[in-house]
């Protein structure tokens, strides 16, 4: 089955896209699809408009069984590029949470022969629960190696082991912020004013590591943080669960739904730093790994297993064609 992948072009990321894209595209490919990128290098809605002869193009010369589009605007591109191809629209979250948004991510949902969610609120906000050709399907996770395993390996010329014992500093706690300080959809502010009320505790902006440090820090921090405004499904609240991390959050996006009564793990309702300072210092008593990782099987988010939901969908698809 030959699928091509619709998606913003990221030019300083492999293969061009963001990593949860990536890796699920590799993991079809594991399911035996014959996966092919189609990048949007231009920016705006004007540039994603200029992308359809370019994609039309593409689509007559590749000749491709499906079109899965990640996001709003290219799943809207995707859709007027072709009429012969069935489209797979997955919705992300801010294409869906952002209002001058939804309105391109509508009339994409209308378009497509299936569209895809990472969250029940994305799709009560998108008016999708009750579509036939509409599913939840979260992005999926790859199980990290070990610790034990992962450490052994070398990055920047230092043992994971050695270049994580940098970063953390000596006699602290240490909490890691679930995105980059600069960054206002993550309200770093409320994250600094939570740990704030604590005691020796150094909060980590996470921001310019590769795969293998970010787990790294997520076996290693003693509680991940996330005081997101807005999500989807966040994929970093997934990563640490697969890594044992607990997790102290605001209730946005599922992550109430994926860390409920998970030991060691806290969802927020207020967005108050002295709520979450509380909620902090529990996470922090518990000084353990959580079982986020069997967690994550269970609820079927492991890559593998989402590649596994996603061809059915487009074996589905192919049938009534």
């Amino acid at each position: 089955m030959k699928v091509l992948i619709v998606c913003s072009y990221k030019p300083h990321m492999p293969e061009g896209c963001v990593p949860f894209i990536r890796e699920q595209v590799e993991a079809l490919r594991a399911q035996g699809c014959e996966c092919e990128y189609y990048h949007i290098k231009d920016k705006g809605m004007m540039g994603y408009l200029s992308a359809i002869p370019g994609l039309r193009k593409k689509i007559r010369e590749w000749k491709p069984d499906v079109v899965h589009a990640h996001y709003g605007l290219s799943c809207l591109v995707a859709n007027l590029a072709t009429r012969r191809v069935p489209v797979v629209s997955t919705y992300h979250g801010s294409d869906i949470n952002v209002k001058s948004v939804r309105r391109f991510s509508n009339l994409a949902i209308r378009l497509s022969a299936w569209n895809v969610f990472v969250s029940k609120r994305n799709m009560a906000l998108a008016g999708a629960l009750e579509r036939k050709k509409a599913a939840l399907v979260p992005c999926g996770v790859n199980l990290p190696q070990p610790w034990n395993e992962l450490k052994k390996q070398k990055v920047e010329q230092l043992t994971l082991n050695q270049w994580v014992e940098g970063v953390l500093e000596p006699n602290k706690k240490h909490v890691l912020f679930a995105g980059a300080f600069d960054n206002a959809v993550k309200d770093p502010e409320l994250a600094k004013a939570a740990v704030a009320y604590l005691n020796d505790v150094q909060l980590i902006e996470l921001k310019g590591y590769n795969r293998d440090q970010v787990n790294a820090l997520m076996y290693n921090c003693n509680v991940l943080l996330l005081t997101s405004k807005t999500e989807g499904s966040p994929q970093v609240v997934k990563e640490a669960m697969a890594c044992g991390c607990p997790i102290v959050s605001v209730d946005v996006g599922d992550v109430k739904e994926r860390v409920e009564g998970l030991e060691g793990c806290y969802v927020v309702k207020s967005r108050d730093p002295r709520d979450l300072a509380e909620a902090l210092k529990k996470a922090l008593a518990f000084e353990g790994r959580t079982k986020g990782r069997e967690r994550i099987v269970e609820m079927g988010l492991s890559n593998e297993q989402v590649a596994a939901r996603i061809v059915k969908i487009y074996e589905e698809i192919l049938g009534e064609v």
